[in-house]
């Protein structure tokens, strides 16, 4: 299949996404996602691309053929660097390479990527270049509005053309500006102010061009919403906090015919995941710490929280484990609120 066959079946709108997120959407992260949703786009963490080239490729880049689509992000502001670790990641097979333009934390601005990156559009620019001209997958950038100072209504528009003419081949938009210095990631998540319409325009003075839009999206209704504009939509922590949302996805948001979903399938899957995972040297909590978000708003969801949150870390316990925390859990009598894509999560 052509690049330019592949980029058009890839990037066809609506796509759902859940965000890269450090720390957290590894590849058990992922895994598990999976299982809920056949269609989310999922995402790695940010992998830096010095760490690619010299660092345990194989622990930083596998991943279960299972979690497809994938997409690889990448941290870097060296083309030379990025195209080296794109070259690498080809035999991975991911299905994409993002590049970091939004990410504001300390150790990140250190090593001059991120989003402060923002600052200087021209160094994207010639990343996102080189780094098309060697990758056989779609190349995409996922930036803020802003930074610091900067107006987003006047660099926004300036970095999306330079984005377009370097041939990304998608823009994800996180609507809000990012301040570098006297704000924490987490503060950077919460306090500047969303601006959503500036995203809006974006896309409308882009109608050709494959745009999605994060920040502050904490449940389907909304990302619909999003989506009556917008090609893509993102959620971060909402769907991480608030995973039983990612079960409706394929329906609400790919139209795909609404089933009940098997919680016994996904129970006896991940119990076998978890078993392969300890065989191999692994911890049991190593996996179920991305399942603790599960069964929000069900009646059982404490004890099955508690379950996976203290015991799942004893030594020598067994990924029956897992069977034991869905069994408290009432999931035929289902949410005592809306619904799993209403409960409240702190969103990325």
């Amino acid at each position: 299949m052509s690049v330019k066959k592949q980029n058009a079946n890839y990037f066809k709108a609506p796509v759902f996404a859940v965000a890269p997120m450090i720390d957290w959407t590894d590849r058990h992260c992922r895994f598990f996602h999976r299982q809920l949703s056949a269609r989310a786009l999922l995402y790695s963490e940010m992998v830096v691309a010095d760490a690619i080239i010299h660092g345990p490729r194989e622990k930083l880049l596998s991943f279960n053929g299972e979690e497809h689509p994938v997409a690889l992000q990448l941290g870097g502001s060296d083309p030379a660097k990025l195209v080296e670790a794109v070259k690498i990641a080809a035999d991975y097979g991911y299905d994409e390479i993002n590049l970091n333009v939004g990410c504001p934390s300390d150790r990140v601005q250190s090593g001059t990527f991120g989003a402060c990156l923002m600052q200087t559009p021209e160094v994207v620019e010639a990343c996102v270049a080189a780094m098309k001209k060697v990758a056989t997958v779609p190349v995409t950038v996922k930036c803020r509005i802003g930074v610091d100072e900067q107006e987003p209504a006047d660099v926004l528009p300036d970095f999306l053309a330079r984005m377009i003419g370097a041939g990304a081949d998608a823009i994800w938009i996180h609507a809000r500006k990012a301040w570098l210095k006297g704000l924490s990631p987490k503060e950077n998540r919460e306090i500047p102010p969303l601006d959503y319409e500036l995203v809006y325009l974006m896309k409308r003075e882009n109608p050709d061009v494959f745009i999605g839009i994060n920040g502050g999206i904490t449940d389907l209704d909304q990302a619909v919403q999003h989506l009556a504009v917008m090609d893509g939509v993102m959620l971060g922590r909402a769907s991480y906090h608030n995973a039983t949302l990612l079960t409706e996805v394929d329906a609400r948001i790919y139209g795909e015919a609404a089933v009940s979903v098997d919680w016994d399938r996904v129970r006896d899957v991940m119990i076998g995941y978890a078993e392969r995972v300890v065989a191999s040297g692994g911890r049991l909590n190593h996996v179920t710490r991305h399942m603790v978000g599960l069964f929000q708003a069900y009646a059982g969801a404490r004890r099955y929280r508690q379950i996976l949150s203290s015991e799942a870390t004893k030594p020598g316990v067994s990924p029956d484990l897992i069977a034991e925390a869905f069994a408290a859990v009432d999931i035929t009598g289902g949410p005592k609120t809306q619904g799993a894509s209403g409960a409240s999560a702190a969103a990325e």
